[in-house]
């Protein structure tokens, strides 16, 4: 897990993935959370779920991907936790954030904590969001 020197780094990843630069099978748990963080930054919790929804619609068909991939459970659980862990933080920079939210939300399974796996893969689950069956948030 490499952590981020600059913002420019930062910035870097949100730009290859918002112009579809990044290969679909480099766009790795990190980069999602990194995107996260930026989008957090700028816009409130609805918006930066909206933008990164577009986003990541826009990666899938860009890149051919099925479209089974993308889960709004997963992007809204993840943007929840993201925003709670701002939230916590006391002021610092963007690559602090970053680095301070990668590796607190390294483990890319953490839904499975919240969720069981026929709720979280489901139909339901991949076009809205659901509850946690197992946790709360």
């Amino acid at each position: 897990m490499s952590t981020y020197q600059t913002e420019a780094e930062v910035k870097a990843v949100v730009r290859a993935f918002e112009s579809c630069e990044t290969d679909k099978a480099a766009f790795k748990h990190q980069d999602h959370l990194t995107v996260a963080v930026c989008y957090l930054e700028e816009l409130s919790l609805d918006d930066a779920i909206a933008k990164m929804r577009n986003s990541l619609w826009r990666f899938i068909v860009h890149h051919n991907v099925d479209r089974q991939k993308y889960n709004e459970t997963i992007t809204v659980f993840w943007f929840e936790l993201v925003a709670k862990a701002l939230r916590q933080m006391t002021s610092s920079s963007l690559v602090e954030k970053c680095n301070a939210v990668i590796e607190a939300f390294s483990n890319a399974g953490l839904a499975l904590e919240y969720y069981s796996p026929e709720l979280l893969f489901s139909d339901r689950a991949r076009e809205l969001f659901v509850e946690p069956d197992l946790k709360d948030l």
